[in-house]
């Protein structure tokens, strides 16, 4: 297998987009920190909330920024973990890494508040980030878009707010939001399981590479154009992404439809998990209550 380290640092680490993040990230530690007076009179947030948004930018850098997305460009597995992750993880750590009074400053905003309404309805969240994220992997679609800088920034970023509208009627904390409850977050879940599993299996199971951007050498060149620099890219001599492969690209391409279905249930499984632990501190909470303002037998 030929070495990474041909591509050159900039295709590997991202410098750019490294620092984009630190401003990013220095920016929310001081609304919630120093500048927040500014803004409300709530505490600062937490240190949960803090740690939670912090994972989120690290694993978005390792996603989008590290070698993990020029490897994303030369094999397909590690194209569906970026997808996983980016998608099934990142969303939940931003939305409760974010402090309850950012949201409702933004949300004065009316046209915000309306868009961000209608597209955390439950069906409305559901059908739109399965049907883009299946869409997309729809061979000439996928093929498109991964050889078009900007077509691509744009399909990414748009599957990226669906799968925060996705996930927002799950885990957003603001009070008076409508959201769901109890046995409808796991009928959500349940759903949200099934809709992606068609797009899964029409991967795990082609009899054929399905993807040109990963068996054909001139798309796959295309393709490499959206994150190795013009100069780097022209000074190599690549032959095709087999290069890079320790197996065939039937193989690869069927681990990675593998590995996203497998990432995927455990991320559902364990949202199930605490939406039960959830569920049931509510009933214990419940029950003491009840007790408490029950009248005592007499005796």
């Amino acid at each position: 297998m030929a070495s990474l380290n041909m591509f050159g640092f900039v295709a590997l680490w991202s410098p750019f987009f490294f620092m984009s993040l630190l401003v990013i990230t220095w920016l929310y530690f001081m609304m919630v920190g120093p500048w927040r007076s500014r803004f409300t009179n709530e505490g600062p947030a937490t240190r949960k909330q803090k740690a939670f948004f912090v994972v989120g930018i690290v694993l978005l850098y390792i996603c989008k920024g590290s070698p993990i997305d020029l490897l994303g460009h030369l094999t397909f597995t590690a194209h569906m973990i970026q997808m996983a992750v980016l998608n099934l993880v990142i969303p939940q750590l931003f939305i409760l890494g974010i402090p309850n009074w950012m949201f409702e400053r933004m949300f004065r905003i009316k046209a915000l508040k309306r868009t961000v309404m209608f597209f955390t309805k439950p069906l409305v969240s559901l059908i739109l980030f399965n049907a883009l994220f299946s869409f997309y992997h729809v061979p000439f679609i996928f093929d498109i878009v991964k050889t078009n800088v900007l077509l691509h920034a744009a399909v990414t970023t748009i599957i990226f707010f669906a799968a925060l509208m996705m996930w927002w009627p799950l885990v957003n904390k603001l009070p008076d939001w409508p959201t769901i409850t109890g046995i409808k977050k796991v009928g959500y879940i349940f759903a949200d399981g099934i809709l992606i599993t068609p797009a899964c299996a029409l991967i795990i199971f082609a009899n054929d590479p399905l993807y040109a951007t990963y068996y054909d050498p001139q798309a796959w060149m295309k393709s490499l154009e959206l994150c190795v620099p013009a100069g780097t890219l022209a000074s190599l001599d690549l032959t095709g992404p087999q290069m890079f492969m320790s197996m065939s690209i039937l193989h690869d391409q069927q681990l990675g439809g593998v590995l996203m279905k497998i990432i995927q249930e455990i991320v559902y499984g364990a949202m199930l998990f605490f939406i039960f632990i959830e569920w049931y501190k509510k009933e214990r909470e419940k029950e003491t209550i009840d007790a408490t303002i029950s009248p005592q037998p007499s005796e």
